[in-house]
């Protein structure tokens, strides 16, 4: 059976991490790890965590993970110690992982429904091979998980690292990376904001280098709380983005996709 790893990335995340740990005890697929990696937080982020590990080992028997029903009886890991920032705790998650795909899933984000990790697996258990990627749409949420707009930005129909030229088409919440091209692919920790745009190009130049695909799940999965630490940082961000684009890309393409952008912001006003 196909096992989907969790990764959330919390420090003193006591204000919006229950939502999170709430929308994946729920899921009906017991195939699930979940790793916490916590920055030795020291508000009540890892009582929180402690609750959660009981709620979530209440659905176990002598444990063994119930097979299928009402959620819960994932194998949940944490660890709680200093890191050096966000994407280095990430790089913690990747080299413990052990499912066969990997998303991160940070404090205040969620999964939509109780049966979103289901259809997921049902999407990729029906092909030949295990795609390289899956991708599905984002929704954007405030911090009581009340529905706000659909994100702006769109998966193409057709994904591939050339396609971030239009800007970070999929949330990285919605970028499920098959784990033994997410392990390969680290996160580059010269990025402070933007190490996740750079990261999702990488994995997908990896998948094309070895001609595995990606697929695209035509369905929402991930809710985004609207505020993160990108948003918080917007001007870093941008600057740190134009750098990634421009690594990739090249100055000629990245200089002209930004005018576009422009162009396109002025006209939407």
């Amino acid at each position: 059976m196909i096992t989907i790893t969790y990764v959330t990335i919390t420090y003193n995340a006591e204000a919006v991490l229950q939502s999170t740990l709430d929308s994946v005890v729920c899921q009906d697929y017991p195939y699930i790890e979940h790793l916490i990696i916590d920055g030795a937080s020291t508000d009540s982020t890892l009582q929180l965590v402690d609750q959660y590990i009981a709620r979530n080992n209440a659905f176990t028997t002598d444990g063994v993970s119930l097979e299928g029903g009402g959620g819960g009886g994932h194998k949940v890991l944490v660890s709680s110690e200093p890191d050096g920032g966000i994407y280095d705790a990430m790089n913690k998650g990747l080299r413990s992982a052990t499912g066969d795909y990997i998303c991160f899933l940070n404090a205040g984000d969620t999964l939509p429904t109780a049966d979103t990790v289901s259809r997921i697996v049902d999407a990729v258990t029906a092909l030949p091979a295990l795609p390289a990627v899956l991708y599905g749409n984002t929704d954007i949420v405030d911090s009581e998980g009340r529905f706000l707009h659909h994100r702006r930005l769109q998966p193409p129909k057709q994904l591939s690292w050339k396609s971030f030229r239009q800007g970070m088409l999929v949330c990285h919440q919605a970028f499920y990376a098959r784990t033994d091209f997410a392990i390969a692919t680290p996160y580059d920790l010269q990025y402070r904001f933007s190490a996740d745009v750079d990261w999702c190009i990488r994995v997908m130049k990896a998948a094309a280098k070895e001609d595995v695909p990606l697929l695209n799940l035509h369905m929402t999965v991930a809710n985004y709380l609207q505020e993160g630490a990108t948003t918080r940082n917007h001007r870093a961000s941008l600057m740190e983005r134009f750098h990634v684009m421009r690594r990739h890309y090249g100055l000629i393409t990245t200089l002209a996709m930004h005018c576009w952008f422009v162009f396109r912001a002025v006209k939407n006003e």
